[in-house]
C-alpha cells in the first residue's frame, strides 16, 4: 500500500556530512531509517524499472508501524535517473540535500578513493586532467569513484531535482552547520517532516578522513581553480536556494 513507502530521502552529497546526519536520525523518535546506510536502489542501472523490485527494498526497513520510512544514499542526487525513479516511486518523497562547500567535498572525495587504492593519480591532476576519464565511462560522462569535480556542480543537480519535485518536498541543508551545531539543523528537518521538537543530541564525528600521507596537500592554485570552474554553477544555486560556498 502508499502508507508503507519510504517517506524520506537523504540524497546527497557524497562526503558531505550523510553518515553523521543518518546515526543522528536512527535515534531520532519517530522515525523509522533503513537497516544500514546507502541502500544503493534508485542508482542500480541493472534493475528493471518497468516492474522494481519494491519488496526487496522495504525489507531493509522494520516492519510498518506508522513512522516516517527513511534512508540515505548520497549518490542519488549525481547519478542519472535516481531521482526520476524516486518519483515514479513516491511523488510525494521528501528529499533532503546536505550540501558542503564544493572545493572542500571534492578534496576530502579523492582523500576517500586515494585512501583505498581507487585512486592513484594526485589530486591537482585529477580536477583538471583527469575529468577526461569520465568521458570514457558508463554511463559516459559520470564515474562513481573519479566524479571530484562534477558531483559539485550543486546548482545543476538542484535545478533537476526541482523539475522532479515541488520546492515544499525538498530540504536543503549545509554540513557545515551540522557540524558546528546539530541542534537547530536536526530540528529544522524535523518540522520539514511533520514531526514534532526533540531533545538535541550530543555533537559527534563520523567518518573522519583517514590520517595517511596522502603525498600532497590542498593548495590555493587548486582551491583558486575549482572556483573558478564552479562559479557559474554557483551562481546558479544560490539564485536555486539562496546557499553559498567560498
Amino acid at each position: 500500500m502508499a502508507g508503507d513507502r519510504v517517506a524520506f530521502i537523504v540524497a546527497g552529497v557524497q562526503k558531505g556530512g550523510t553518515t553523521a546526519l543518518f546515526d543522528y536520525l536512527a535515534e531520532a523518535p519517530g522515525l523509522a531509517m533503513s537497516d544500514e546506510k546507502e541502500l544503493h536502489f534508485f542508482d542500480n542501472d541493472v534493475m528493471d524499472w518497468a516492474a522494481p523490485d519494491v519488496a526487496a527494498y522495504h525489507a531493509h526497513f522494520p516492519p510498518f508501524d506508522g513512522r516516517l520510512r527513511g534512508e540515505a544514499t548520497p549518490i542519488y542526487l549525481y547519478w542519472p535517473q535516481s531521482l526520476e525513479r524516486i518519483a515514479a516511486y513516491n511523488p510525494a518523497m521528501k528529499l533532503v540535500v546536505m550540501l558542503r562547500d564544493p572545493v572542500a567535498r571534492a578534496w576530502s572525495h579523492w582523500k576517500m578513493e586515494f585512501a583505498r587504492g581507487a585512486e592513484t593519480q594526485p589530486f591537482a591532476w585529477c580536477i583538471r586532467q583527469g575529468r577526461q576519464r569520465l568521458f570514457a565511462a558508463e554511463p559516459w560522462g559520470v564515474h562513481r569513484e573519479f566524479s571530484y569535480v562534477e558531483r559539485g556542480f550543486y546548482g545543476e543537480q538542484m535545478a533537476r531535482l526541482y523539475g522532479l519535485f515541488p520546492r515544499d518536498q525538498v530540504l536543503v541543508l549545509r554540513a557545515e552547520d551540522l557540524r558546528a551545531d546539530p541542534g537547530p539543523v536536526l530540528e529544522r528537518l524535523r518540522a520539514f517532516l511533520g514531526l514534532a521538537p526533540s531533545a538535541a543530541p550530543a555533537p559527534r564525528e563520523v567518518h573522519v578522513g583517514r590520517e595517511m600521507d596522502y603525498g600532497a596537500q590542498l593548495t590555493d592554485d587548486d582551491v583558486a581553480h575549482l572556483r573558478a570552474v564552479y562559479a557559474r554553477d554557483a551562481a546558479r544555486l544560490a539564485d536555486l536556494t539562496g546557499v553559498r560556498f567560498g
